[in-house]
C-alpha cells in the first residue's frame, strides 16, 4: 500500500473516467466532500498519465480511477505509474465487478474499490475512510500494535464498518465477498462464494455471517428432496 505524500490542505482528487458526463458527476461528488478538492479530469489513460507527469501531478494525492479506458485498462495504468516512480494512491471507480479484475486491483495497490452505479453517500464513504487512513499515518518513528490496528482500520471502516469487522476480519475480504454478491444474478451458497472468491469454504462462511449479522446479507433456505436445508446467500 502506497501513500501519497502531498501538502497540508485539501486532499487533491484526479478523476480519470472516459465518459465525459461520468467524470462531472464525480467530479461534483468529490467537491462536496469536506476535505477534498478536485485538482482536475482526464477521459484516457494518457490524458491522466500526461496530468500526473506535469506540474500539477506533483500536487495529486488520489486518483479515482475507472478500469474501462478508450487507449489501456485502469490497471494497466496502474502498472505503468508504479514503474514510473508515480506512487499516488488510487481507489478504483469502475463497472469492472469479475473477481479477477478486483483481485488484481488489491494486488496492484488499490486502497478502495468503487463498483458503478453508486451513490453520492457511497463515494463520500471510501473518500472519508480514505482520509481517516490519511491522518492515522501521520508523524514519524515506530507504531504500537494500536496504531496499527487504527490505521489497517481506516479503510475498512469506509466499507463495513469498525464494528462489523472483528479482530482477524480483513477489509478487503469482506469487500472481496461482497462484490461476489452483487455481481451473481441470485443467491449463493457458501461453497460458491469461496470458488469465486478464491478463499476457503471455512473464510467464505465466516465472512459471510459476519455480513448477515450486519445486515448487509441476506440468508435463506434451499430445501431439497432430503437431507439438511442449503444456506444460500444473497447482498441487501
Amino acid at each position: 500500500m502506497t501513500l501519497g505524500t502531498g501538502p497540508g490542505g485539501p486532499l487533491e482528487v484526479l478523476v480519470v473516467d472516459d465518459d465525459v458526463r461520468v467524470a462531472r458527476v464525480n467530479a461534483a461528488y468529490v467537491g462536496k466532500v469536506a476535505g477534498f478538492r478536485v485538482a482536475g479530469q482526464a477521459h484516457t489513460a494518457a490524458e491522466a498519465l500526461a496530468f500526473l507527469e506535469g506540474a500539477q501531478g506533483a500536487h495529486v494525492d488520489l486518483v479515482l480511477l475507472d478500469h474501462y479506458l478508450p487507449d489501456e485498462t485502469g490497471l494497466s495504468l496502474v502498472r505503468r505509474l508504479r514503474q514510473l516512480g508515480h506512487h499516488t494512491d488510487i481507489i478504483m471507480v469502475t463497472a469492472a465487478r469479475d473477481i479477477a479484475t478486483v483481485q488484481a486491483a488489491m494486488r496492484h495497490g488499490a486502497l478502495q474499490y468503487l463498483v458503478k452505479p453508486f451513490t453520492f453517500a457511497g463515494l463520500r464513504a471510501k473518500l472519508e475512510g480514505y482520509a481517516a487512513l490519511r491522518r492515522a499515518l501521520e508523524g514519524d518513528g515506530e507504531a504500537g500494535q494500536d496504531q496499527v490496528d487504527r490505521i489497517f482500520g481506516a479503510l475498512g471502516g469506509a466499507s463495513a464498518g469498525p464494528a462489523e469487522l472483528p479482530k482477524g476480519h480483513s477489509a478487503l475480504t469482506a469487500d472481496l465477498v461482497r462484490e461476489v454478491l452483487r455481481g451473481a444474478e441470485g443467491p449463493l451458497s457458501a461453497q460458491e462464494v469461496a470458488e469465486r472468491a478464491s478463499l476457503s469454504r471455512q473464510t467464505a462462511q465466516r465472512y459471510l455471517k459476519l455480513l448477515e449479522r450486519t445486515g448487509r446479507v441476506r440468508l435463506s433456505l434451499k430445501y431439497g428432496e432430503t437431507g439438511r436445508p442449503e444456506h444460500r446467500y444473497d447482498w441487501v
